[in-house]
């Protein structure tokens, strides 16, 4: 904790130097609070009025603001899956410099972007969905590989089947078929992780200073905010918001679509800027889907994508698993293709009108 108020006294001249809200605090952001809609709504009109902010619908160049998974889950300390970072207080600071960034740039955002990591009991990577030869269900973190599901190490657990309009046959086919699908290409094994963003539950929902923040956006530029819930099929992962990790079935039967739509729309900005939780994961699997997407309309697109890279942290886990060089590495694979790795402090717009 005293890491987290160093960095926040750390930033109070700077904040100071540029106008912000007078009801944003950088000490609340990690909390959880209601947020005032209807004073907030007021509140930014009228600071629209004061600052010469126009509608995004005045704006010459559109720049989208694509915010992934920034939910209390991932977000908040002691909630399900706090991204730390190799700071300990990772999410909590990369928010407070979100916040700030969209405060400071009400009238370059043309649309904000929030993805939602949206999940039930019953899904693939929860532990509930599979079983041991003793009946016991695998601890979050394990991870399930085809070795282990082929000798069965780990199996799906055959009482899931009717709930999900399934035979016990076909989910053990689906199991089998998923894993080595995974492994193939070459993606991660399947993670088991602990029950988080449950749809319906408060981990599911937004960091409330930066659901504040976005909606604040939102009335100021009379732009409404365009969500995309994520992650709700139970038989594949869904770490990209553009992709499920598997689309079928082993009878080759689609289970799950790319979302084309969400593509398009992306690379139709002039200016698309990506922060969120966690840049080892969530973060890096959607970029690297639009990458590839880009790739085969115009590599060139690539060098309109700004990853705010201190609005994001890897997964750490002290003692266990540190994702921080491999997320590095795999950003240095974006800035090749040409995409522009930046921070939140860096002058990154066009002119918006």
């Amino acid at each position: 904790m005293s890491a987290l108020l160093n960095f926040l006294n750390s930033i109070v001249t700077l904040a100071s130097q540029i106008p912000l809200p007078d009801f944003f605090s950088p000490h609340r952001v990690g909390e959880v609070y209601r947020v005032l809609y209807q004073d907030r709504a007021i509140a930014a009109e009228a600071w629209a009025q004061q600052q010469k902010i126009e509608p995004a619908s005045s704006d010459r160049h559109k720049v989208g603001l694509l915010l992934i998974d920034v939910q209390n889950t991932f977000c908040i300390p002691e909630f399900e899956l706090f991204v730390g970072g190799k700071s300990g207080m990772g999410a909590v600071e990369d928010n407070i410099r979100l916040c700030q960034f969209i405060y400071r740039n009400l009238g370059s955002i043309s649309e904000i972007i929030p993805t939602m990591d949206s999940h039930t009991a019953m899904q693939i990577f929860h532990p509930i969905f599979w079983l041991n030869d003793r009946g016991q269900h695998p601890e979050p973190a394990t991870t399930i590989s085809l070795t282990d599901v082929r000798q069965g190490v780990w199996q799906p657990n055959p009482n899931l089947a009717f709930g999900l309009n399934i035979s016990v046959r076909q989910l053990k086919q689906h199991a089998l078929h998923y894993v080595r699908k995974l492994s193939d290409e070459g993606k991660y094994p399947l993670t088991i992780w602990t029950y988080h963003s449950m749809l319906g539950g408060i981990g599911h929902a937004l960091v409330s200073a930066v659901e504040e923040a976005v909606f604040f956006h939102s009335i100021a530029r009379k732009s409404p905010t365009h969500f995309e819930l994520k992650g709700d099929n139970p038989l594949t992962e869904n770490y990209s918001v553009l992709s499920p990790e598997v689309l079928d079935t082993a009878n080759e039967k689609a289970i799950a679509h790319k979302n084309a739509g969400l593509i398009q729309k992306l690379i139709q900005f002039e200016r698309l800027i990506i922060a969120g939780q966690a840049k080892s994961h969530c973060v890096a699997w959607t970029v690297d889907n639009l990458l590839t997407e880009i790739e085969q309309i115009n590599p060139q697109l690539a060098q309109k994508v700004y990853l705010l890279e201190d609005c994001m942290s890897p997964v750490v886990i002290p003692e266990v698993v540190d994702f921080s060089e491999l997320a590095d590495k795999t950003f240095e694979k974006f800035a090749k293709a040409g995409m522009n790795l930046v921070k939140s402090t860096d002058n990154i717009f066009l002119s918006s009108h």
